[in-house]
């Protein structure tokens, strides 16, 4: 059996040190391209829910209001106005924590990494934009506390509402179920607020992300 001879081996040696840099690359883009799109998705589902937040409150203002008529009418309009939201709360929940996982994963690793530079320029780059970096995703982080389970909450009083009216559709039930309809419009509201805060943190982020030519596009 032939040996290899030095050269062979440091050949050999730097073909190997080249196939690990380059894997570390594609890990890196491959994270920050799972980040990216953890934080689209979480943002369309935020769009979504505020629409259909708005939809609810709409129906049941008018499903409670003094001067409705048509009550049956109101009634079918509030009961549509629910159809999605369940499954909004249930993709929203999911996707949140994808995200939150992703975002870890992301910088942990880019961590890692810049202790690796023998460069103290490069070094000293990679750890001021991980820095902008973990601070936009701690914003998200931020604004998102409380969010679950006040979106759990929501969903549950407005599910419920509709169970009550559909068993008195009078304008007595009503009338009874009215001060926890106003409530459940307002939490509704303050719901709205905080995915609006919680998208302007996404929003910023995945910015501060495309600025710093980190893309997965």
């Amino acid at each position: 059996m032939k040996l290899l001879t030095r050269p062979g081996l440091y050949i050999i040696a730097f073909c190997l040190a080249a196939f690990i840099f380059v894997a570390c690359s594609n890990n890196g883009i491959q994270r920050s391209g799972n980040a990216q799109a953890s934080l689209e998705v979480v943002e369309n589902d935020i769009q979504k829910i505020v629409l259909q937040i708005d939809k609810i409150g709409a129906a049941l203002d008018k499903l409670t209001s003094p001067g409705e008529t048509d009550t049956r009418q109101a009634y079918d309009q509030y009961s549509a106005s629910l159809s999605t939201i369940e499954k909004l709360e249930s993709d929203f929940q999911k996707h949140v924590k994808e995200m939150e996982t992703n975002n870890k994963a992301y910088l942990s690793e880019w961590e890692k990494n810049s202790n690796e530079y023998d460069n103290p320029e490069i070094q000293r780059l990679s750890s001021e934009r991980h820095e902008i970096i973990s601070k936009a995703f701690n914003k998200i982080s931020e604004n998102n506390v409380g969010i679950k389970d006040a979106f759990k909450a929501y969903v549950s009083d407005v599910i419920e509402i509709e169970i009550f009216i559909s068993n008195d559709l009078t304008s007595r039930g009503i009338e009874s179920i009215s001060p926890t309809s106003n409530r459940t419009v307002n939490n509704g509201k303050h719901l709205k607020n905080a995915l609006l805060n919680l998208q302007s943190a996404i929003e910023a982020a995945r910015a501060e992300m495309i600025q710093s030519g980190i893309t997965m596009k």
